[in-house]
């Protein structure tokens, strides 16, 4: 066995049935449903609790998320939409049309959280726009949150379906 045989037994590329892969999914999805663009939702939890000066924290954080957020994709939000859209549909092609376990298990992770990174952007828009501030901000990061729960949850079943099924139909001899 040589030193190339040996650095590609160690990095399986073999994503379903790989620990890691299923790692990478839980991980990223518990950041994205705790980070709601951007704000850690345990300080949504005590600002409606507390009030005060942490609400006004919340306030504070999440309009500087907001404006970031909006300055970024208005300066350069078509290149990087385009990029990440060709990125998307390589992963799709590469994926599903040649096969590749690989470009399935990325386009099943990457491609949902497409859906909830848009959601984070809508919201910072309305934050930015309506300069939602108190109760009404909660109440906008709350329903963002259950909305990107429900595509992970979605998510991570679709993908669990979908990793079986290779799994099982795959040769792996």
């Amino acid at each position: 066995m040589n030193l190339t045989d040996s650095l590609f037994s160690t990095i399986d590329l073999r994503s379903f049935s790989n620990l890691w892969f299923w790692l990478v999914l839980a991980v990223a999805w518990s950041n994205v449903t705790h980070f709601v663009m951007g704000v850690p939702f345990d300080l949504v939890q005590r600002a409606r609790r507390r009030g005060g000066a942490v609400m006004e924290d919340l306030n504070t954080l999440a309009l500087i998320q907001a404006r970031r957020r909006m300055t970024i994709l208005r300066s350069s939000g078509a290149l990087l939409v385009g990029f990440w859209l060709t990125v998307l549909s390589s992963l799709a092609v590469l994926g599903f049309w040649y096969g590749y376990e690989l470009s399935q298990a990325l386009f099943l992770l990457l491609g949902p959280l497409t859906l909830g990174a848009w959601l984070g952007l809508r919201l910072a828009a309305r934050v930015e726009a309506q300069v939602l501030q108190g109760e009404a901000l909660v109440k906008a990061i709350f329903w963002t949150r259950v909305l990107i729960q429900s595509i992970g949850l979605v998510a991570i079943f679709v993908t669990t379906m979908w990793g079986m099924w290779h799994n099982l139909t795959a040769r792996m001899l």
